[in-house]
């Protein structure tokens, strides 16, 4: 009964908790017992849906025909360049905001169409921080590419899901079932705290991204460990 209790869709959640309690021979009028464990199993089944739909999304490559992709693309530009137009959809521009080459679409191989979503949720609902973040990534001596580093993050954060490292951390937050929406905002910290964590480091070069990123990655796990943890930016 307790294995299948973790698959149960949400209206047949109370039928579930009650049989739960029955065959554990635990009286029906115990509502403390009854509330915890609705939670729970709400909490346990929804950290699974939540990882297939932002796998789902992961899947979704970048399509350039694809008018909503492209209206996605735009707007994460004009919330972190308001005061300048793209001369084109293919241009050197694409550079000042942390993509690669001319056409960020090639980035997103690896996370697809989430590490957009990620890029504009950070933009669109801490501004003033992803502009402030984006403004320290052009620093002369400790500059990163912002847009490949936020696309870095996704993965590290996409990862965190998948092994099981955010369950305390979404349970923590969400007495429910954790939504996409909680998802993002966990990238939300990742980008900000790696901001402030690559700037106190002072690494002597870009080259060596990839040593940093694993020793923040370190310490985001250590974090998750406490069973009372809860990792977010307060808006």
């Amino acid at each position: 009964v307790l294995r299948n209790a973790v698959h149960v869709e949400e209206a047949e959640m109370e039928k579930c908790v009650r049989d739960v309690m029955k065959e554990k021979k635990i009286k029906q009028e115990d509502t403390g017992f009854k509330t915890n464990l609705h939670i729970s199993l709400l909490q346990i089944s929804g950290y699974k849906k939540l990882y297939l739909n932002v796998e789902n999304l992961r899947k979704v490559p970048y399509d350039s025909d694809n008018e909503e992709h492209e209206e996605q693309l735009i707007e994460l530009w004009n919330l972190l360049m308001p005061h300048e137009n793209l001369k084109a959809r293919i241009t050197k521009q694409w550079c000042d905001i942390g993509f690669q080459g001319d056409d960020p679409k090639t980035d997103f191989r690896g996370m697809g169409l989430l590490g957009l979503v990620n890029l504009v949720y950070f933009s669109k609902h801490y501004t003033d921080e992803a502009r402030q973040i984006l403004s320290h990534s052009n620093h002369p001596k400790l500059g990163y590419s912002y847009a490949i580093v936020g696309i870095n993050l996704t993965e590290m954060a996409y990862s965190l899901l998948k092994n099981g490292a955010l369950k305390s951390h979404l349970y923590n937050m969400v007495s429910g079932l954790p939504q996409m929406e909680h998802f993002h905002q966990f990238y939300c910290y990742l980008v900000y705290e790696f901001d402030k964590f690559w700037f106190e480091e002072e690494p002597e070069s870009i080259m060596h991204f990839n040593q940093y990123r694993e020793k923040f990655h370190e310490k985001i796990k250590g974090l998750l460990l406490d069973c009372d943890v809860i990792l977010t930016l307060q808006n």
